[in-house]
């Protein structure tokens, strides 16, 4: 469950946390627009240094670590299967530009997790709750959205501690072939959609005696303005994307099986 550690906000006093989540957004958009565009090994390597100095300015090493280890899974699954169906479309004969391909797809995912990870770190559901109020989405669809964010990490916390103890009953996970481990988890799963609907059910009673929903216009006690970091974040986010409209029109990029014939 430490995948969804990249999900879960941390206090931190950093200057990535104050900024403004909806500047953010934007800069964590254009990565993944990007790591979309590009099929090359290079700029999907670029964007993935890019994000290096959020993670040491907002002090979240361990836990942005911890996300992509939780991803490590889903990764080698990627590469897996876009190697194999390189494999048999190729008449079952491995070729240095075949794994290449599979790393890339692999090496995107990777990417898109780590600008993700690095704005949940860093972005709290109740700036970010408000962030959307202020774009003028309507508040429900603000509610629904910044409690699932919250609940993400208390039911990968919950079914962490549901695993932990079907395991000191002597439940084995580890052990069987692959349909037997999925019938091992039929134990986890029950009870944690359990408490899910239970935990969902309070907050409806929860939110029925505070009257939600009784007014339509809001008012907050906080208001977001962008600060002079915003602005200068902004203009970074732009001028990334304008080199990366020329790079992908202009600059031919070569692939890393490319560059080894060249240099042999």
């Amino acid at each position: 469950m430490s995948f969804f550690e990249g999900l879960k906000f941390r206090k931190v006093s950093s200057p990535i946390h104050d900024l403004d989540p909806r500047i953010k957004f934007v800069f964590v958009l254009v990565i993944f627009v990007l790591a979309v565009v590009f099929a090359e090994i290079l700029p999907l390597l670029f964007l993935f240094i890019l994000q290096l100095p959020f993670v040491l300015l907002a002090r979240v090493g361990k836990q942005w670590l911890r996300s992509l280890k939780g991803a490590i899974f889903f990764a080698v699954l990627i590469f897996l299967m876009n190697f194999i169906v390189s494999f048999i479309y190729a008449g079952y004969v491995v070729t240095a530009q075949m794994i290449e391909n599979a790393f890339t797809m692999t090496f995107r995912f990777i990417v898109l997790v780590s600008s993700f990870s690095i704005f949940f770190l860093t972005t709290s559901p109740d700036v970010l709750g408000l962030a959307l109020e202020q774009s003028h989405i309507p508040y429900e669809f603000c509610f629904a959205f910044t409690t699932a964010v919250r609940f993400v990490p208390v039911l990968a916390d919950e079914a962490q501690t549901i695993m932990d103890a079907q395991k000191a009953r002597g439940l084995e996970l580890e052990k069987g072939n692959f349909l037997k481990r999925v019938r091992n988890y039929i134990p986890i799963l029950v009870p944690l959609i359990v408490n899910a609907i239970r935990r969902s059910l309070e907050l409806a009673e929860a939110m029925e005696s505070r009257a939600w929903g009784a007014t339509k216009k809001r008012t907050n006690l906080y208001v977001l303005k962008p600060k002079r970091e915003d602005y200068l974040l902004a203009f970074i986010t732009v001028a990334i994307l304008a080199l990366a409209i020329y790079v992908k029109i202009f600059v031919p990029i070569p692939k890393i099986t490319q560059i080894l014939r060249i240099s042999a």
